[in-house]
């Protein structure tokens, strides 16, 4: 198994978000963990759910017409061939400024994995989706103290408009398994690396 960064005390709390206690450090099932001399709160850290949008270049323009994708986005990276791909990312503007990735977000309390999609998708690129296949989960670690899981759906865009957004504010499609731009996550380069070798995704899902 790959080595990969481990967490530090950075993402521990110090103080009980219940009574305000100070944590200390104890074993608890299995682990060191915070926990609360007052009133036994446990900080369980655990990570934080993504889902992310993998969209077709030409499902985009059977939408809205070559020119009108032609206006919302970056030149294309690439020229597909034999059959080849290009799909949706977008560059962030505030953290990992400048580095792209699929269109993604966290899943907020009380919300449907597939509703915060939809939501994500449409703040960051203007378009309404329907999810469709899940192609991939993966356990983000490039951020040590604040790890997350993320799922990558095949989306369907259905109307809209394409325009950056939100954390993005530029749009390009790029080839898989090398987009030529520098990616966020380590983990969309695996998506991106799966979509170019067929993957699992059933036929014309993506």
């Amino acid at each position: 198994m790959t080595a990969r960064p481990r967490s530090t005390d950075a993402s521990r709390f110090r103080y009980c978000p219940f009574c305000r206690a100070i944590l200390e450090s104890r074993e608890k099932e299995g682990a060191i963990r915070p926990v609360c001399p007052g009133c036994s709160y446990v900080q369980y850290r655990n990570p934080v759910v993504g889902v992310a949008a993998v969209i077709r270049e030409e499902a985009v323009v059977r939408l809205l017409g070559k020119e009108a994708v032609a206006r919302a986005v970056e030149p294309a990276s690439g020229e597909p061939a034999g059959g080849a791909a290009r799909y949706l990312l977008g560059r962030r503007r505030a953290s990992y400024r400048g580095s792209y990735c699929f269109p993604c977000g966290y899943v907020e309390f009380d919300e449907d994995l597939h509703e915060a999609l939809i939501r994500e998708v449409e703040e960051e690129t203007g378009l309404l989706v329907e999810p469709r296949a899940l192609l991939a989960a993966h356990s983000n670690f490039h951020d040590p103290d604040h790890q997350s899981v993320g799922i990558w759906f095949a989306c369907e865009p259905v109307g809209g408009r394409l325009r950056a957004g939100d954390d993005i504010d530029r749009l390009r499609f790029a080839l898989a398994p090398d987009p030529g731009v520098p990616l966020a996550f380590p983990t969309d380069r695996l998506v991106l690396e799966q979509l170019a070798g067929g993957g699992n995704a059933p036929p014309g899902s993506v």
